[in-house]
């Protein structure tokens, strides 16, 4: 597992700042992930239960997040019409990692990926940026640019890659920030939710405060 740095602010007892490996070659959905990407899981601190691994890298083209669900005894229940109560991967992004301020910039974004549910027939995995509540600014890609999500269905659980391309980043810059405001959730109905730290009794779809810090590196 990667190494992690932290330190105290004024509004929560630690702060992370993960690093984020890059990926070789190009960053797509399809790209595969191996353990070193994987994210540490601080939510076992805060007593929610731990059933998804999760994964990121980086490249020029995005961000590549995996998640893998076990331990399932029920059916997903995911819906494209009720996607903020459907089973799967909420993940939060801002590209200036701005942690003084309680509502969402510009540069804040909000995405959420679901393994089934989409499509005419319902099976399809799906994805989508959504507009953050209480946001200062409304980030100028939403609904932009799509997010590419696959998915494989199997006993117990899931497997899903999100892939989210650059230009749905407002002020995606490498080269110059190297540091981005990260967090994510894994909502399921049988399992409850697990996130990168604190949990759902704080508003964390909404203030970038509470969010973590992901480090790019090479």
């Amino acid at each position: 597992m990667a190494t992690i740095a932290s330190q105290v602010p004024k509004n929560l007892p630690f702060r992370y700042r993960i690093p984020c490996r890059k990926i070789s070659g190009t960053a797509s959905a399809k790209k595969a992930l191996d353990e070193s990407y994987r994210l540490p899981n601080f939510s076992d601190l805060d007593g929610m239960e731990s059933y998804g691994d999760v994964r990121i890298g980086w490249g020029k083209a995005g961000l590549v997040i995996a998640v893998e669900v076990k331990g399932k005894s029920k059916s997903l229940w995911c819906r494209e019409s009720a996607i903020l109560e459907s089973d799967g991967l909420q993940v939060w992004v801002d590209t200036r990692d701005t942690h003084n301020v309680h509502r969402a910039t510009k540069f804040c974004h909000w995405f959420i990926a679901m393994p089934t549910g989409g499509g005419a027939k319902k099976d399809k995995p799906f994805g989508n940026m959504l507009k953050i509540n209480r946001s200062r600014e409304d980030s100028p890609m939403l609904n932009r640019q799509k997010v590419a999500v696959e998915s494989k269905v199997v006993k117990g659980g899931y497997k899903m890659t999100l892939f989210i391309p650059s230009k749905s980043l407002n002020g995606w810059d490498p080269e110059e920030q190297r540091n981005l405001g990260f967090n994510f959730a894994i909502i399921d109905s049988e399992m409850g939710w697990q996130t990168l730290a604190i949990g759902p009794e704080l508003p964390i779809s909404e203030d970038p405060s509470l969010w973590q810090t992901i480090q790019l590196v090479d």
